[in-house]
């Protein structure tokens, strides 16, 4: 049996709920490169969440801006929000690749702060989605 579009988006919310307790718990643990990678994965899913409530039956693409413009259809606050949390979208890469960051690793250059700054991004994200799926 297929799932209602709001089932969907729920599943997709579930799951970066579930991200975000781990991308805390990689903050706290000194993951600080996984944890900001995590973020941006979290915000993606969750909007993605949102679009897939609304009956997007396929939703392409990773960048969190992009995401929140096709979002903001349906919600137009998402708008609003597109600037601060397109900042996640710079975490996709660098955060994985050794490429992405010459003369380094991202084991070696992501912070404490930028890992706790990234959490509360995606924090905000997943707590705007919820509500809007609520």
């Amino acid at each position: 049996m297929r799932r209602s579009p709001l089932e969907e988006g729920r599943r997709w919310l579930e799951q970066a709920e579930e991200d975000l307790r781990w991308a805390k718990h990689l903050t706290q643990q000194g993951g600080y490169y996984l944890a900001c990678f995590l973020s941006q994965q979290i915000g993606e899913k969750a909007i993605k969440g949102f679009l897939y409530a609304q009956g997007e039956e396929i939703v392409l693409g990773h960048s969190i801006e992009r995401l929140c413009h096709q979002a903001a259809r349906w919600e137009p606050l998402f708008a609003e929000k597109v600037k601060r949390w397109a900042i996640l979208d710079g975490y996709y890469v660098p955060t994985r690749y050794p490429n992405g960051l010459p003369d380094s690793i991202p084991a070696r250059v992501y912070t404490e702060e930028a890992a706790q700054e990234a959490v509360r991004l995606a924090e905000e994200v997943v707590a705007f989605v919820r509500d809007r799926l609520a």
